[in-house]
């Protein structure tokens, strides 16, 4: 009896995470990729981050969060160094409740499923190789900002670091913030490359650092190629103070 009663549970499970996983493969779907969205889903980003959660334990990720009472209430421009395809992932989850869309590299957006649930978010493929291509997204950026829809995030290394220290940035990034008048969020994310290495016989810590807020003034008034030296020593001091430990 006991042993049915263990079967009948275990199955019930078994249903329950198929329905979820068929859940969201149908509401992905249902995107229109044809379609610029202007607005934010609450059922798209529960999907993204509930998914993403439950993915993270299975992977075995312990998150290690700081600074995250710095972040302002108002509307901002959150940027971080980036090593690995996790770098993103990993920050929709910490900062889920922050509304952050992305903007990233169009390949992104034919990965699977979350290719379509990440599009239906606001995020935001980059032609990197078409500079008039690139104005028109950091200005959709600009407006998702000042029409109150979403936060967005960039890297401004422009592609994953696999060594060590900071490539060089790309600081038209920086324009997203001085056009919308709004303050720069300054993140380290450290450990993220070891994931693949130890998964599945290690636990992964990885280290998400909110480091300083730059208010919208000093960011307005700073060119955006000394705003990209300020923010780049911020990132390697903080970066350098986990190696050391």
């Amino acid at each position: 009896m006991v042993w049915w009663i263990i079967l009948w549970v275990l199955l019930g499970i078994v249903g329950v995470i198929f329905a979820y996983i068929m859940l969201i493969v149908i509401s992905a779907l249902l995107v229109n990729m044809k379609k610029e969205y202007s607005r934010e889903s609450r059922y798209y980003r529960f999907l993204l981050n509930s998914s993403t959660f439950f993915a993270s334990k299975l992977i075995r990720i312990k998150l290690h969060v700081t600074g995250k009472e710095l972040l302002p209430k108002s509307r901002y421009l959150m940027v971080s160094n980036h090593r690995s395809k996790f770098d993103p992932i990993l920050s929709w989850l910490v900062f889920g409740d922050q509304q952050i869309t992305f903007i990233s590299k169009p390949e992104n957006f034919k990965v699977p499923v979350y290719g379509r649930l990440i599009h239906r978010l606001c995020f935001m493929p980059i032609d990197r190789d078409n500079p008039r291509n690139a104005v028109k997204t950091i200005n959709r950026a600009v407006d998702l900002i000042n029409r109150d829809v979403a936060n967005v995030a960039v890297y401004p290394e422009g592609t994953r670091n696999y060594g060590e220290g900071l490539l060089p940035f790309h600081n038209a990034m920086f324009k997203i913030a001085q056009k919308a008048n709004v303050p720069v969020v300054v993140v380290t994310v450290k450990n993220t490359y070891d994931i693949q290495k130890n998964f599945p016989l290690r636990c992964s810590h990885v280290y998400i650092d909110v480091v300083r807020v730059i208010d919208a003034v000093e960011v307005k008034k700073t060119k955006t190629a000394e705003l990209g030296e300020t923010i780049r020593e911020l990132m390697l001091t903080k970066l350098d103070e986990g190696e050391k430990k």
